[in-house]
Order: C-alpha cells, then structure tokens, then sequence
C-alpha cells in the first residue's frame, strides 16, 4: 500500500494545475485562467512501490459556473523517458524529495493500474490516509478476456477528453470536465463494455457522483 506522507510541497499541486490547465484541449474556461479548489479523488498503488498514482478532481470556480476536472496524475523520483509532452511540472516534496508530476493517462504505470481496477484486479485507495479502500469508487466491466496486455496504449487529448486505445482495439474514453448523474446513480451509455465512477465534492460542499470514464469495445470504439 502507499504511504501518505503529510508535508509541503513547493510549488503545490493546485499551482501546478493552474499554469497546467489551461493548456489543455479539453480545459473550457475562460482568458483570465482558473481559480482552483480541491474537490476530490482517489489513489491506486503501484505494484513496484515507486510511482505515486493519484486521481484529483479539481474545480475551477473562476466562471460563473464551476467546473470539476479530473486529473489524474503520477509522481516519480526522475523523469520518465518519452514524456516530456505530458510532464506537468516538478515540484519538492519534504520528505522524498524532487518530484516530476505527470499527466497518468501518458504514464504507462497509471494505465496499468487502472486497467486492472475496471477489470476487478485492484481497489482504489483512499486519496489521504494510507491503507484505507476507497469504497465510494466503482468500477465494473463486462465480457471475457483482459483489456490489458504487453501492447502499448495510446493517449490522445481532444476537446472532450482523453482516449486510450487499448490493445485489441478497446477504446477507454475518459472524461475530463466532469458532470453529477441527474439520479445520482451514473450508468454507462447503451453499448459500452465497462466504467468507472467516482464522486466529488461541488464548492457549496454537496457531495455528488458521476461517470470518469467509460469502456467501449473494439466494435464501437
């Protein structure tokens, strides 16, 4: 399991984001740029012990109406060889050190993970105390045969979100800006093979729940 540790980190990650954000395809709000507040999210652990995995869910409060966008992010000890493109920034932790921050759906150890939690394989962790599931995160798949395997995934941004083509031809879409299921209780769309869901809180401090990525087969991807 990760270890949480409780100390500083400079520049933070909310001050990464802000300067990160709004360079992204997927990001809607306006000139002046984001105003930041943490909303939520959760944690997988690396097998290995060396890559920090954390899913955020930010909200941007700069526009009349808030945004909440999921972030997910992976920290590591040295750079990640072929990912300058998705580096988000570097900052110093207390305890570890220098740390390089990077878009998880461009980090092969992220996609790993959270292939295994669609499929059943792992559980998601608490985002701030350590040895703790997360039981608000769901996630679920249906067929036979894992969505994994030893072929890369590819990660393309567009202005709905992010896509991983999987090996076999599976499509992963995942969402960016975030919207609460109207019943609370998201169900993935006709057709898709799996999802995962999640919940955050919105800046009055109502918790809701929704969809953060959804799984469509090769046929339909």
């Amino acid at each position: 399991m990760a270890v949480i540790h409780q100390t500083v980190l400079k520049p933070t990650k909310l001050e990464l984001l802000t300067a990160w954000l709004p360079t992204r395809p997927w990001y809607g709000g306006g000139a002046g740029g984001p105003e930041l507040v943490k909303s939520g999210g959760f944690r997988l652990d690396d097998p290995q012990g060396e890559v920090g995995i954390e899913f955020m869910v930010v909200t941007d409060t700069s526009g009349p109406h808030p945004t909440a966008y999921l972030v997910p992010l992976t920290y590591r000890g040295a750079p990640l060889d072929g990912a300058e493109h998705a580096l988000v920034g570097t900052m110093e932790h207390g305890v570890l050190g220098r740390r390089w921050a990077y878009d998880g759906y461009h980090d092969p150890v992220l996609v790993a993970q959270l292939l295994a939690l669609i499929e059943g394989r792992v559980r998601a962790q608490d985002q701030n105390a350590s040895d703790t599931p997360d039981l608000d995160v769901t996630a679920s798949r249906t067929g036979e045969g894992s969505i994994s395997g030893e072929s890369p995934v590819t990660a393309a941004d567009d202005r709905e979100g992010t896509a991983l083509v999987l090996p076999g031809g599976a499509a992963l879409r995942l969402r960016r800006a975030l919207r609460p299921a109207e019943d609370g209780s998201p169900l993935p769309p006709q057709g898709a093979a799996g999802y995962l869901a999640g919940v955050w809180s919105t800046p009055d401090g109502v918790r809701v729940r929704g969809l953060f990525a959804v799984l469509r087969p090769a046929s339909g991807a």
